[in-house]
């Protein structure tokens, strides 16, 4: 059976949701911090995750540009999953523009305090992004 991660990929930070066995549920699992731009530390983080969760697909925010264009932040994410394919699993991107925003959004309407602020937005515009995939599928 299929089990979905997805990922918000930033220049030192991995936003991670993950979906529950069923595929029914998804939830915001965790940041992984790494330095800047090394995505290689960000891969050795991320595997555990992947083998001990049996993740066999993972769903990645694209970010384009507000015209719909790519950027260089696309080319980042472009150049990232080739990485997380050697990992054995299916990849697949989402077009993530204002997922951040969104995310921030939800957390303040939840009156999340400032400083857990920044450490949710990433795991929440991944489970934003893996949410948005899901739907697009169904």
């Amino acid at each position: 059976m299929k089990r979905y991660l997805g990922l918000d990929l930033g220049i030192k930070t991995l936003g991670v949701a993950i979906t529950d066995p069923s595929n029914n549920l998804i939830f915001p699992r965790c940041t992984l911090r790494f330095a800047r731009e090394d995505y290689d530390e960000a891969i050795e983080l991320l595997k555990p995750i992947i083998e001990k969760e049996k993740i066999t697909d993972i769903v990645i925010g694209l970010p384009l540009n507000m015209d719909g264009s790519k950027g260089f932040a696309s080319q980042r994410t472009i150049n990232f999953i080739p990485k997380l394919e050697n990992l054995g699993v299916n990849v697949y991107t989402v077009d993530e523009r204002l997922t951040s925003v969104q995310a921030e959004r939800l957390l303040h309407d939840n009156n999340l305090k400032s400083r857990e602020f920044k450490d949710k937005v990433d795991m929440e515009a991944a489970a934003l992004i893996l949410e948005s995939y899901l739907r697009s599928i169904i």
